[in-house]
């Protein structure tokens, strides 16, 4: 009968999230390695680094 309880709550119970966190993170982590990926082969991270050194030099007044 253990095992069937155990099934039970593996189903529709306590642990059934368990592992949810990794699965979300590691997703996550792929989402914004895919988004450096695109902003490099674009070729954005010149465009990029241009406008904030732009918005930085307004700012100070440089």
């Amino acid at each position: 009968m253990a095992w069937t309880r155990a099934l039970d709550e593996r189903v529709r119970g306590a642990r059934r999230d368990a592992g949810a966190g990794f699965v979300e993170y590691a997703g996550l982590m792929i989402l914004i390695a895919g988004i450096f990926v695109a902003i490099d082969s674009l070729g954005l991270d010149g465009l990029i680094s241009g406008a904030v050194l732009d918005a930085i030099t307004n700012v100070i007044g440089g």
